[in-house]
């Protein structure tokens, strides 16, 4: 099973083909886009690494963005005692839902690929197929 090393929003992620992370918001707004990271620190499987000085020229790590979203609100309380201040605040983080495609080389050979998600068939086709 193959894996890269890619950075991201200033974070450092580990990802294998097919895995769906939730990374620092991407200014892309449209679902279904195709993304590319070319920051690979390094990448390899069980027998190989590569590893980047501080990135590996080449390679890149292709991923489809699922949805752009916020997180649950963090609530930020703070009190002063004997003073009669508090302060109430809220947060909300914006992240990126991405699903990660290919992984190649600095030769631009695929090291791995997802497998193709397949769409889900509604009981009333197969009904109708099992009659005729």
């Amino acid at each position: 099973m193959s894996y890269a090393v890619i950075k991201t929003g200033g974070k450092q992620y580990k990802v294998k083909s097919g895995e769906i992370l939730k990374i620092e918001k991407l200014p892309e707004t449209k679902m279904d886009t195709k993304i590319e990271f070319n920051e690979v620190l390094a990448y390899g499987d069980n027998k190989l690494i590569e590893i980047g000085n501080p990135i590996i020229k080449g390679a890149k790590v292709e991923a489809n963005l699922i949805k752009n979203s916020k997180n649950r609100t963090i609530l930020i309380f703070k009190k002063r005692r004997r003073q009669n201040s508090r302060r109430k605040n809220g947060h909300r983080q914006e992240y990126s839902l991405i699903r990660v495609e290919k992984i190649f080389s600095k030769d631009g050979k695929v090291l791995s690929e997802a497998e193709k998600i397949s769409k889900p068939i509604k009981k009333e086709s197969l009904k109708k197929e099992v009659i005729k």
